[in-house]
């Protein structure tokens, strides 16, 4: 699961410190060193000073112009980040209420994963690794502890996630109804492989012609002549799809018999000399049983998706009214942030 965040984790790993657990039952004050108070959890001016400058960072690598103070991406930035804050507090103590924990060993092996997958090889963190993670960590100005903070959200997330997910299924008319309303997408149209060369001028095509039908090497001719670049270097080689090509092409080119070269036709692109390489492959249609797990899986992943979203908007008002903003923190109103996996 990942959530709806500014930055991706570790490469431009972002610092949070470890929140509180509980749930509040009314607004609180803020204190002169939080943002805000989002129940029970505190989020400190240096949590969000540390996350936008992170965020500054990922647009130093990417060299992109960092948005001047005040201006609606700068804004556009600074409620991502405050968004993403409250969010992590609200799951942290949405999940005691979910009967959710999290263990040392939890975010170990969570951790170890990220590192294999940022900075391993073949799924598994060397010396080699761990030096590159340890490096990253001291570019991005790291502790360790901060990015177990990050790695221990993000467990919390994927629990939450399967828990309020667990009961969605996807029953065969669903399945069903979709290939129905679908049956476009499974439909191969009729395809045949071809070669071709695309020349400007008529006379050069014509030229070419001759010089093919007297047993000239197509495949020299078209790299030699073709201005088609995505199949020249190839000897002008093609799989094509009917209708997927320009009109006068397709028409040729599925009229031909197999090894047949045809004239010179002219389309928007130029003159094209044609042969048919094979026969032509008849139209046909994914069988539903053929599709069925794909389409199982595809919709369940998207029942999923709108079950955490409903989830994350009911969580997200149950907090409004247990959340306090410092002066010039609160975001602007807009809809809700929501996490998907």
């Amino acid at each position: 699961m990942k959530a709806t965040r500014l930055i991706a984790f570790l490469a431009i790993a972002v610092a949070a410190a470890a929140l509180a657990a509980g749930c509040g039952s009314q607004r609180k004050s803020v204190s002169a060193n939080d943002v805000a108070v989002v129940g029970n959890c505190e989020i400190s001016k240096d949590q969000f000073d540390r996350l936008m400058g992170q965020a500054k960072k990922n647009y130093e690598a990417n060299k992109q112009a960092w948005p001047d103070t005040g201006t609606p991406q700068y804004v556009a930035l600074r409620k991502q980040a405050m968004q993403f804050l409250v969010q992590r507090c609200e799951f942290e103590q949405k999940a005691a209420d979910l009967g959710i924990k999290v263990t040392d060993s939890d975010v170990d092996k969570q951790l170890a994963t990220i590192k294999s997958q940022y900075f391993g090889k073949s799924g598994k963190c060397d010396s080699t690794c761990e030096q590159k993670f340890q490096a990253e960590m001291k570019k991005q100005n790291l502790a360790l502890d901060q990015v177990r903070d990050d790695v221990r959200a993000s467990v919390i997330q994927n629990k939450i996630y399967e828990k309020v997910t667990a009961g969605v299924q996807v029953n065969d008319k669903d399945v069903t109804d979709y290939y129905a309303k679908n049956t476009s997408q499974y439909i191969q149209p009729a395809s045949r492989d071809v070669r071709h060369i695309l020349v400007k001028k008529k006379a050069l095509a014509d030229q070419i012609y001759q010089q093919l039908t007297h047993g000239a090497n197509f495949a020299a001719l078209a790299k030699k002549y073709s201005t088609d670049p995505s199949s020249k270097d190839s000897g002008g080689k093609l799989t094509i799809s009917k209708g997927r090509q320009v009109p006068e092409f397709d028409k040729v080119a599925f009229a031909l018999k197999t090894h047949e070269i045809g004239k010179p036709v002219k389309t928007s692109y130029g003159w094209h000399v044609i042969q048919a390489l094979t026969p032509v492959k008849p139209r046909s249609v994914t069988k539903l049983s053929e599709v069925k797990t794909a389409i199982r899986q595809q919709l369940l992943g998207q029942k999923k998706q709108e079950e955490m979203r409903k989830w994350v908007d009911q969580t997200t008002k149950d907090f409004e009214s247990k959340t306090t903003y410092q002066v010039g923190y609160e975001p602007p109103k807009s809809s809700t942030t929501s996490t998907t996996q």
